[in-house]
C-alpha cells in the first residue's frame, strides 16, 4: 500500500521523500561517527563525520588534480564500457538466437563470469603492455557480463507468437530480427547497459590499483594507504555519484530510443 502511494505520488512529493531519505542517512552517519558507536561487529570509532568529509571534498574541488583524476577515470570507465557494450550485445544476440552459439560460447563465458575483478589484475598486467590498457580491461570485464546476460534474457523472452506472425506475413530473417527481436529485447538490453555502467564504476578502484598516478579510484586507494579517512569517503562518494549519474543517463537514452515502451507505461 505504501509502495503504491509512493509510486503514484506527485513528482515534488517523490523528490521530497528522496531528499528526506538521503538526509536521514547523513544524520545517522553523523550520530554514529560523533558518538563513536561500537556495535561489536561494526564500529564507527574511526569513521570520519560528515563535516570532515565535506572539508576534504572542498579541498579536492580546489585542487588542480581534480580534473586530471576525473578525466583519467572517465576515459577508463567509458572505454571499458563501450567495448563491453559492443561485445555483450553482439554475443548476447547471437547466443539468444542460436543454439549452436549457446552451446559453444555460453559455457566458457559462464565459467569466467564469477571471477572477481581483483583476480584479473595479475593476468591483466601480463596480457597488456601498458597499465592503461590493463585498467580498461578490468572495467571491461566488470561491465561485460551484466550486458551479456540481460541481452540473452531479453532475446529469449521475445514472444514466439510475434516471431511466427512476422514470418507468416512474409518477413525474412533480417526483418524479423530488426523489427521483432531487437525491439522486444531492447528493454532488457538497456537494463543490462545500466547495470554494466554501474559495475564498471564498481571495478574502478580495483582497476586503478594497477596505476600509480591518477584517477578517482587511485585517489581513494592512496588515501587508504596514508590513512586519510575523510578522503577515502570523498573518493567513494565521487565514484557513487558518477556511477549513479552515468547509469541514469543510460536509462534516459534507452527510454528515448524506445517510445513504444514509454507509451505502454503511460497507458498502464
Amino acid at each position: 500500500m505504501l509502495l503504491s502511494l509512493a509510486l503514484h505520488a506527485p513528482a515534488p512529493a517523490r523528490i521530497a521523500l528522496r531528499l528526506a531519505s538521503l538526509l536521514a542517512c547523513v544524520l545517522a552517519w553523523q550520530s554514529a561517527s560523533t558518538h563513536h558507536l561500537d556495535l561489536g561487529l561494526v564500529t564507527f570509532q574511526n569513521v570520519p563525520p560528515p563535516a570532515d568529509v565535506l572539508r576534504a571534498g572542498w579541498e579536492l574541488l580546489q585542487s588542480p588534480k581534480l580534473l586530471t583524476h576525473l578525466g583519467a577515470s572517465l576515459a577508463r570507465v567509458f572505454s571499458g564500457f563501450a567495448a563491453a557494450a559492443l561485445a555483450g550485445i553482439v554475443l548476447g544476440l547471437l547466443i539468444g538466437r542460436s543454439r549452436w552459439a549457446e552451446d559453444a560460447l555460453l559455457p566458457p563465458l559462464e565459467m569466467l563470469r564469477p571471477i572477481p575483478a581483483v583476480a584479473w589484475i595479475p593476468l591483466a598486467i601480463l596480457m597488456f603492455p601498458s597499465s592503461e590498457m590493463s585498467m580498461v580491461f578490468i572495467t571491461f570485464t566488470g561491465a561485460l557480463f551484466p550486458i551479456l546476460l540481460n541481452t540473452v534474457h531479453g532475446v529469449e523472452h521475445v514472444d514466439a507468437r510475434l516471431v511466427a506472425s512476422a514470418r507468416s506475413l512474409g518477413s525474412g530473417r533480417l526483418s524479423v530480427f530488426a523489427e521483432v527481436i531487437l525491439p522486444g529485447a531492447a528493454p532488457s538490453i538497456v537494463t543490462g547497459l545500466s547495470i554494466g555502467m554501474g559495475t564498471a564504476w564498481f571495478c574502478l578502484v580495483t582497476a586503478e590499483m594497477i596505476s600509480g598516478q591518477f584517477g578517482i579510484g587511485y585517489y581513494t586507494w592512496a588515501s587508504y594507504t596514508i590513512q586519510n579517512y575523510a578522503e577515502i569517503v570523498v573518493g567513494m562518494l565521487v565514484i557513487g555519484l558518477f556511477g549513479m549519474g552515468s547509469s541514469a543517463l543510460i536509462k534516459r537514452i534507452g527510454t528515448a530510443c524506445m517510445p513504444w515502451q514509454r507509451q505502454q507505461k503511460e497507458n498502464a
